[in-house]
């Protein structure tokens, strides 16, 4: 299914969560990866985002969520997710299944360790149960950057490449990019950032009951390996696949993604254990 050809709605869930919904089947949440503004993405962006949920629209109703805008100062990812919980329950009426996309991942464990009534089955891709120290300086570098009216998207080079010419270069071009895709108002990035360099799930992971699989690049460096492995091992019924030689993007870029995806939630049914896939 091109992306171009997919008929996309826009709306907005309860607590000003916005979506857009695309696809045919049963529902499917998508919380998106780490946004400069609290919106419903445009123009490349959205194509950018439609390139990676395409397949996936094959076979589910796809509702992508992102975070409300004029997230207070302070707001921790209990309150996103407590948040993110009402709003699922108030459009869903009982458990969904959820794919959390990076920063989206952090947001859906969070749920689901939280407010386990929500979440039926939960994707977590390209993110773990904790970031690692070198991720929140490098977020926290580009959301102050840009919060103070400078360039900053050239920190998030290292999340475009595996290899270090490959960020070289991604380094220069969103470099080149950022007075294009900087945020009117930067504040809920800021805030977002925040709340996520606070979140950490170890020990907490086993409250995570819903079946859930990690999908991770082996040499993403936003998050080795080690973290996705304990991810997969901590919570109650966990399962793990890497991609050899992709790196953070590559994970959803990954011809596997979607196939993999599918076959873990459609083999996940009310009355059957989920599927054992092949790492």
């Amino acid at each position: 299914m091109r992306s171009r050809a997919l008929k996309v709605r826009q709306g907005t869930l309860a607590n000003d969560l916005p979506y857009y919904a695309l696809g045919d089947g049963a529902p499917l949440v998508v919380l998106r990866w780490f946004t400069p503004a609290h919106a419903n993405p445009a123009g490349l962006a959205r194509e950018a985002e439609l390139r990676v949920l395409a397949p996936l629209a094959r076979h589910f109703r796809l509702y992508a969520v992102g975070r409300a805008p004029g997230m207070a100062p302070g707001t921790t990812m209990a309150d996103i997710a407590a948040r993110h919980a009402e709003a699922l329950h108030a459009r869903f009426g009982g458990p969904v299944d959820v794919l959390g996309l990076s920063s989206g991942g952090s947001v859906a464990l969070q749920t689901a360790a939280d407010h386990p009534d929500v979440v039926r089955a939960l994707v977590v891709a390209g993110a773990a149960h904790r970031l690692t120290p070198s991720v929140r300086r490098l977020q926290r570098r580009y959301t102050e950057e840009v919060a103070a009216g400078r360039r900053g998207l050239q920190h998030q080079a290292v999340t475009a490449a595996a290899s270090p010419a490959g960020r070289a270069l991604a380094g220069a071009l969103l470099w080149l990019l950022d007075p294009l895709l900087r945020p009117g108002d930067p504040r809920d990035m800021l805030a977002f950032a925040r709340a996520e360099d606070g979140f950490d799930l170890t020990g907490r992971l086993a409250d995570v009951v819903a079946p859930t699989l990690v999908l991770g690049g082996e040499k993403d460096l936003d998050y080795p390996v080690e973290l996705f492995r304990e991810t997969a091992e901590g919570v109650r019924d966990g399962r793990l696949i890497t991609y050899p030689g992709l790196g953070h993007l590559g994970t959803f870029r990954s011809g596997r993604f979607a196939g993999d995806v599918t076959a873990f939630l459609t083999g996940t049914g009310p009355e059957e254990g989920p599927r054992t896939l092949a790492e």
